[in-house]
């Protein structure tokens, strides 16, 4: 099974302001560039990376180098459909949702417990934080 991963903004600013060589967050963001996974994207998951990592202080430049990244790496999503079966009490985790299930995740990634809590009704992928990610991709044997 090759792993197909939607992030949280919480998990990347976590990764953006680690300064720990052991942070769970950077060593996803981390086994990510070695291609370990595929990191999904939809423009409105962009959109709100660059808002909110600027918003709370990450550099332009590393935003900048972030985005330049992910549109060189990650897998744009388009979203075909719309309609989820559950929708998150905050209407801004409802683009993480569309892109896990138009993108065929594996995984949703988040600290967001409200996400955590509607990831029930999608047996599809699993909602998780990034230590139970990190296991996952660490049972996963590599090509």
């Amino acid at each position: 099974m090759s792993f197909r991963a939607v992030l949280d903004t919480n998990v990347v600013l976590a990764a953006k302001r680690s300064t720990s060589t052991t942070s769970p967050n950077a060593e996803v963001v981390s086994r990510w560039r070695a291609a370990e996974f595929t990191w999904l994207l939809t423009h409105d998951i962009l959109n709100e990376y660059a808002d909110k990592l600027l918003e709370l202080g990450i550099a332009a430049t590393d935003v900048v180098d972030l985005l330049v990244d992910l549109g060189a790496l990650g897998e744009l999503v388009p979203i075909h459909f719309f309609h989820v079966r559950n929708y998150p009490s905050d209407a801004d985790d409802t683009p993480f949702l569309l892109a896990a299930l138009n993108g065929q995740a594996s995984h949703l990634v988040t600290y967001d417990e409200h996400l955590q809590l509607v990831g029930i009704f999608y047996p599809e992928f699993k909602t998780c934080e990034p230590i139970e990610f990190l296991s996952d991709l660490r049972k996963e044997p590599q090509h």
